[in-house]
C-alpha cells in the first residue's frame, strides 16, 4: 500500500526528472534520439527511492510527458514524442527505476559508492537501452545491430551520470535525509 510519503517522495522525484529536462539537448546528428540529463534522475529516484517509489516515480513523468506537458529535455512532451524513435528510452524511464531501485535494495543497502554506482548501470543503463533499442530500431527502421551501435556514442556519458548519481545517493544516504526504500 502506498503512504502520503510514498507519493511525495515519488512525486518530487518525478519533479526532479523534469527539472533535468531543463538542460537543452545535445542532438546527434546521426542518430534521432538526444543526449539528455534525464536518465540522471531515473538512476537517482531508483537509487534513492528503492524499486516502488521510484518507479512510481518515473511512471508519474512518463504519464505527464504522454499527457502533453513538455517536460523532455528541449520542451519536448505527448504522445508523438513516446510514439519517435526515443519513445522506448522514455518508456523504459520506469523499468530503469525500478531495476535500480530493486537492485539497490538487495545489493547497496549502505552508501557504498562502488555498488551504488553498479545498480545504476544495471538499472539506469542497461534495462533503460533494453526498452529504447529495440523500439529505435523498429521506429527509426534501422537495423537493430546499426541502433545498438550507435548507442555506443551515450556510453561515456551515462556512465558519467551513473557515477554522478552514484555519488549523490552515497551522500544522501550517508546524511540519512531520505527515509530508507522498505520505510
Amino acid at each position: 500500500m502506498l503512504t502520503t510519503r510514498d507519493l511525495v517522495l515519488s512525486a518530487l522525484f518525478a519533479a526532479l526528472v523534469a527539472g533535468l529536462g531543463m538542460a537543452p539537448p545535445i542532438p546527434l546528428g546521426f542518430l534521432p534520439v538526444p543526449i539528455t540529463a534525464q536518465s540522471l534522475g531515473v538512476m537517482l529516484a531508483g537509487a534513492l527511492l528503492g524499486a516502488k517509489r521510484g518507479g512510481l516515480a518515473l511512471l508519474l513523468f512518463v504519464l505527464l510527458v504522454a499527457a502533453g506537458l513538455p517536460l523532455l529535455a528541449g520542451g519536448r512532451g505527448g504522445i508523438g514524442v513516446i510514439l519517435g524513435p526515443s519513445g522506448g528510452f522514455i518508456l523504459a524511464f520506469p523499468v530503469g527505476a525500478f531495476v535500480t531501485g530493486l537492485l539497490a535494495e538487495r545489493f547497496a543497502t549502505g552508501a557504498n559508492p562502488l555498488r551504488l554506482f553498479a545498480v545504476c548501470v544495471a538499472g539506469g543503463i542497461l534495462a533503460v537501452y533494453a526498452g529504447g533499442i529495440p523500439w529505435l530500431s523498429v521506429v527509426a527502421g534501422m537495423p537493430l545491430e546499426k541502433a545498438v551501435t550507435a548507442m555506443v556514442a551515450f556510453i561515456p556519458g551515462d556512465l558519467i551520470k551513473a557515477g554522478v548519481a552514484a555519488a549523490a545517493a552515497a551522500a544522501v544516504r550517508r546524511a540519512g535525509v531520505l527515509p530508507t526504500a522498505h520505510a
